[in-house]
């Protein structure tokens, strides 16, 4: 029987963000999200900022779930290095996100405030975006 090749680590490509998110594109946990138009690289940091911003204004109340994740290694040469001697160090994680995605979901708090925290999150982050409500709410 063959083994399969087992490689040290695996290299992970810039790769392509075309079409639209095929998942992760409907409300799962809560009642408000808010929901990518355009596709970018979102850094951990963005991810965190846009964090600190909604649950800030919830003042601690309600649940907010974070529906990306930053998976994907970005590397970086040093300033002034010449070309070639291999690839450079890791610099920071992103997450993928194309339109559709939804990023950030919110419950347990009323309408208003779900509308103006999620839209201080969304102002850090670099897409657009829009606010989206569950069927199921009743206001």
């Amino acid at each position: 029987m063959l083994q399969p090749k087992r490689t040290k680590h695996r290299k992970m490509q810039k790769g392509r963000m075309k079409g639209l998110s095929q998942r992760g594109n409907q409300l799962s946990n809560g009642m408000f999200g808010i929901k990518s138009l355009d596709s970018n690289f979102i850094t951990s940091r963005q991810i965190e900022a846009a964090r600190i911003a909604a649950t800030r204004y919830m003042k601690r109340e309600g649940m907010l779930w974070i529906k990306i994740f930053p998976d994907k290694p970005i590397t970086k040469k040093p300033l002034e290095v010449r070309m070639g001697k291999g690839k450079g160090a890791l610099d920071h994680y992103v997450a993928v996100v194309k339109p559709g995605r939804i990023m950030f979901e919110l419950s347990g708090v009323s309408l208003e405030v779900a509308k103006e925290a999620l839209r201080l999150a969304a102002q850090k982050l670099p897409v657009k975006t829009k606010f989206v409500i569950a069927r199921d709410f009743e206001a």
